[in-house]
């Protein structure tokens, strides 16, 4: 199970890399994340159908109306990869969003929002939040001493932002999950809806001029594995809702958090997926190790 969750979570680097070719071909990062939405709707509307999770659908017309909008998560954290990726690279994108995750898990539990159960914030929690802190903000000064350019405060709030929506999304599709019973019928919804909603932003976008229209006939010049970004979100989705029944929340987060960090190095250092190559020095590295220690901390 354990290598079950850090495998998960090596999937999400894996999938805002892949995400990012499918954006450069088509030219419309808005067009990239609605290709990949679809792809993994049709994934989980299939495993759906063959598990016989079609059937508790029929349970949607008594859920509250906010126990549905936990997809609109998904578009945000796929167009932000696909934006970010190139910019600032791997282990900064991701770090951005572990951090993101970390302190809107607190918030939930802290607060108690979303019926999330209160859980008071212990020192340990404490601890591990200031050093997730302190990962990030050692990652972006290595990046800027290693002749990096200096990123966009913006492209850093993004990256924070999309990384929030994260246990948001959980909370809400918890709250769905509770409603209909079956894990699978959940991320059929959730992604359902997040792909009419990127599809809506990339409609009216498109009518106001202020991006490009998708070059669909560049599709066939996308490497096959340019198409992994929706296989797995849809295992990440799959995943997470068996994993924590069997090991428990704090630990699936914990242990996927470890994964996305880890992925996202060895793509930096080798530059795979054709991103732009950024050595693992010792400044990133400890920074790296902050992130993940806080992590395993705060959950």
């Amino acid at each position: 199970m354990i290598f079950a969750a850090l495998a998960i979570g090596c999937l999400l680097a894996v999938q805002a890399s892949a995400n990012v070719q499918l954006g450069a071909a088509l030219r419309s990062p808005y067009g990239a994340s609605t290709a990949q939405l679809l792809v993994a709707t049709g994934i989980l509307a299939v495993l759906a159908t063959v598990a016989g999770a079609v059937a508790a659908l029929g349970g949607l017309a008594g859920v509250t109306w906010w126990h549905l909008l936990g997809g609109l998560a998904s578009p945000l954290y796929i167009t932000s990869g696909i934006l970010l990726f190139p910019r600032l690279g791997a282990v900064l994108s991701m770090g951005l969003f572990v951090t993101g995750q970390v302190f809107a898990s607190l918030a939930l539990d802290a607060g108690g929002l979303l019926d999330v159960p209160r859980r008071p914030l212990s020192p340990a929690t404490a601890a591990g939040a200031l050093a997730v802190l302190a990962g990030i903000t050692v990652i972006v000064v290595a990046q800027r001493a290693g002749g990096v350019p200096a990123a966009r405060p913006g492209w850093l709030a993004l990256g924070l932002v999309a990384g929030a929506a994260l246990p948001v999304q959980g909370a809400v599709n918890a709250r769905l999950r509770a409603d209909l019973g079956a894990p699978l019928a959940v991320g059929l919804v959730s992604f359902t809806v997040a792909t009419l909603a990127i599809a809506a932003v990339l409609g009216v976008l498109l009518a106001s001029g202020r991006t490009p229209r998708p070059r669909v006939g560049a599709l066939g010049a996308v490497p096959w594995w340019g198409w992994l970004g929706g296989a797995c979100a849809a295992a990440y989705v799959t995943g997470t809702f068996l994993l924590i029944p069997r090991i428990g929340a704090a630990t699936t987060i914990a242990l996927t958090v470890t994964g996305q960090q880890v992925a996202s190095a060895l793509i930096d250092h080798r530059g795979l997926f054709r991103l732009p190559r950024r050595r693992l020095t010792a400044a990133r590295a400890a920074g790296l190790a902050l992130l993940v220690a806080g992590c395993l901390l705060a959950q």
